[in-house]
């Protein structure tokens, strides 16, 4: 079995209200505070999930409501990831410090690694999540590739 059973390729259609997933590393929390802070209105439009402390900080800060996972350490950013796989996130504006070396790297690169075989759009920093969160298809319905699950177990040998 090779991982080109992988590239077939299906399409499932992102809702009109979108499942954002907000994450940000401890160095980037006030810069995400502040960009949610900016983003508001649109936000609440939309379904939050965050990761531990950010989504606690958005919630008290700004009364968004923010389904709280795990803190990242703790296996929040396999929590998101699994939403991922599920197709249960249409979005992920992760603010992560490439700075400060994290004890659960592995699990962010899983995390990144899973939003781009699902084809989820990620924004790592302020200026890409302004040009996502303000992107025409964000309040309409929109068509996505993502992997053809059911071909590629079809295809696997027992």
């Amino acid at each position: 079995m090779t991982d080109s059973h992988l590239r077939k390729m299906t399409h499932r259609t992102l809702p009109t209200r979108k499942r954002i997933a907000l994450i940000a590393h401890d160095d980037k929390k006030k810069e995400m505070l502040e960009w949610a802070a900016r983003w508001q209105p649109v936000l609440a439009q939309h379904e939050l999930t965050g990761t531990g402390t950010t989504a606690t900080r958005i919630t008290q800060h700004l009364g968004l409501p923010v389904t709280a996972m795990m803190s990242g350490p703790l296996g929040g950013d396999q929590q998101i990831g699994t939403l991922i796989t599920e197709q249960r996130l249409d979005l992920l504006i992760f603010f992560w410090d490439p700075f400060s070396p994290q004890p659960h790297d592995p699990d962010i690169k899983a995390l990144l690694r899973l939003a781009a075989l699902w084809n989820i759009p990620v924004a790592c920093n302020a200026t890409s999540a302004d040009f996502i969160i303000s992107s025409p298809y964000l309040d309409q319905e929109c068509q996505i590739a993502i992997p053809d699950v059911e071909d590629w177990m079809s295809k696997r040998s027992v």
